[in-house]
């Protein structure tokens, strides 16, 4: 029988994940990794690389032998990663250098970028690439040309770390464009660099891999790297991609006009464009898809699922207490109490996530507002469906802003992730945003995605986008409860009035933004 293995470097840990052709996942290997703080350089998460490595092979080990294989058993593999981290490499092909996504040291360089030709520069960027200069690379590489020059005189070429995981297996240097699209230097139209940027921003524009389409053949697993992960030797190893577009390859979401909400510590909002554009107000951020001359609108809310995770944690050891011992997990029992609170629960608004601003993005301070003391009708039940009509709200505020710079009109969602687990989330989600949402089976949907990219390179599937449609399962469908709908369209309106208040606060000084986006200046 044949497998496939996928890699998938997240945030916080790599997973190998094993699958069999019809999808079904057989088994996977996971570690939690974390990123080193530079003394003295604040916001700085470098990406370990050697640890890392040795990670990487741990869970192909373990996964392997989790599910009874040797290394031979696996026909191909590919790899996806977190999106914005980048490796950089020397003239000998050996990485040197890397961050993940999450290191925020090039504030100021981000702010200097910002004023190049009278703020001209950010809007080029963006109207080329999708991306603002917040979460690209020229602000890194510009900090490394000021800070650590030894390490951008030696650099050769740059990948992303999916890339850089893929180099590890074969020895081959490539990008795809699903994930260097978020370095905002690649051509949304051409998918490929747009070099002159680079020149623009004062960089070396010749550090620049070459791009290979997600699902072609890169190389085949070195005689090196089977001896460390397990792999035999001469297996295919395969363009890759980012996480979330293989994720939406994963849900079969592959055709003009579909969309999903993807629910985990960020939740994406994620449309696919009938034509490449951007957004001529720079709300929304635009991508490549993993599917060949087709672009994706994104957008973020932000730690949606961390927020939950911060409610059950602080207010809710009782809950947790029980539910270990009803062998269940405490979300679902703080949405069974949950779902005994009324649509609209009782006027409460969280104040967490704002609707997705890209060009100039902050929150306003983390907060409930209207809240009552009324124990009965104010309390953790409560504030925990508030939280989840809070996301929904976020989420149909960020579908609106893409409609109208797009002009797509959706007529169903596909939800994923951990938040698609909660049944009540569903619902609400369909509530708010008046439209069936289809939730699938695999949850593990970024790493399927990269299994079938995979088994393409390797002449397994024919085609990705036919595949990741054959391949997806539906668990259930909710439709809209009308009678909710036209009750959150009201709380929708007075959480944008609240809400606009609330940055008004920010903008004062008088309270202290959720995330601000790196070199935004502060209001006066």
């Amino acid at each position: 029988m044949s497998y496939l293995m996928a890699l998938d470097a997240g945030t916080g840990s790599i997973r190998a994940v094993i699958f069999d052709l019809s999808g079904r996942q057989i088994a996977a290997g996971q570690a939690e990794w974390k990123h080193l703080s530079v003394e003295n350089v604040p916001g700085s998460m470098e990406f370990d690389l050697d640890s890392n490595w040795q990670l990487a092979c741990q869970c192909i080990h373990k996964a392997l032998e989790n599910a009874g294989l040797r290394g031979a058993d696996i026909q191909s593999v590919a790899c996806c990663s977190m999106r914005e981290g980048i490796v950089l490499y020397d003239r000998n092909g050996d990485a040197i250098w890397a961050c993940a996504n999450v290191d925020s040291r090039a504030s100021h360089e981000v702010a200097e970028l910002k004023e190049i030709h009278d703020w001209h520069f950010e809007s080029e960027v963006y109207s080329v690439s999708g991306q603002t200069l917040a979460l690209s690379a020229m602000p890194r590489l510009l900090w490394l040309a000021h800070h650590r020059p030894d390490i951008y005189r030696d650099t050769a070429t740059m990948t992303m770390i999916s890339d850089w995981l893929a180099s590890r297996l074969s020895g081959w240097l490539a990008v795809d464009p699903s994930n260097a699209g978020t370095t905002g230097m690649l051509d949304l139209f051409t998918r490929d660099w747009r070099a002159e940027l680079l020149d623009m921003a004062g960089l070396r524009a010749d550090l620049l891999s070459p791009v290979k389409e997600t699902g072609s053949l890169l190389g085949e697993v070195t005689q090196q790297a089977a001896q460390e992960c397990g792999l035999r030797e001469g297996t295919p190893v395969v363009m890759g991609g980012g996480d979330v577009q293989l994720g939406c390859l994963g849900l079969g979401v592959v055709r003009a006009g579909q969309t999903a909400v993807l629910g985990g510590t960020f939740w994406q909002q994620v449309v696919n464009l009938p034509q490449v554009r951007t957004d001529p107000e720079m709300n929304i951020r635009v991508n490549p898809h993993v599917i060949p001359g087709m672009v994706q609108a994104e957008s973020i809310s932000f730690f949606t699922g961390l927020t939950m995770r911060w409610f059950r944690d602080a207010f809710c050891a009782e809950e947790k207490l029980i539910a270990e011992r009803l062998g269940i997990d405490a979300y679902n029992l703080l949405e069974e109490m949950a779902s005994r609170v009324p649509a609209g629960s009782w006027g409460v608004m969280p104040i967490f996530s704002d609707a997705m601003h890209f060009k100039q993005w902050y929150h306003a301070a983390p907060s409930f507002i209207n809240l009552s003391i009324d124990a009965e009708k104010c309390n953790k039940a409560t504030l925990f469906r508030a939280l989840e009509e809070n996301a929904a709200i976020v989420s149909a505020c960020n579908l609106a802003q893409i409609s109208r710079f797009s002009g797509v009109q959706f007529d169903s969602l596909v939800f994923a992730g951990g938040g698609a687990k909660g049944a009540l989330w569903s619902q609400i989600l369909s509530d708010v945003t008046g439209l069936p949402v289809r939730v699938p089976e695999v949850k593990e949907a970024t790493a399927l995605g990269c299994a079938i990219a995979a088994g393409c390179g390797a002449g397994l599937y024919d085609d990705m986008a036919a595949t990741g449609e054959r391949l997806v399962r539906w668990s259930q469908t909710y439709m809209p409860n009308q009678a909710h709908r036209e009750l959150y369209d009201d709380m929708m309106l007075k959480w944008q009035k609240i809400y606009a208040d609330q940055l008004g606060l920010v903008d004062s000084g008088l309270t202290t933004s959720m995330w601000r986006a790196p070199g935004l200046a502060k209001k006066a």
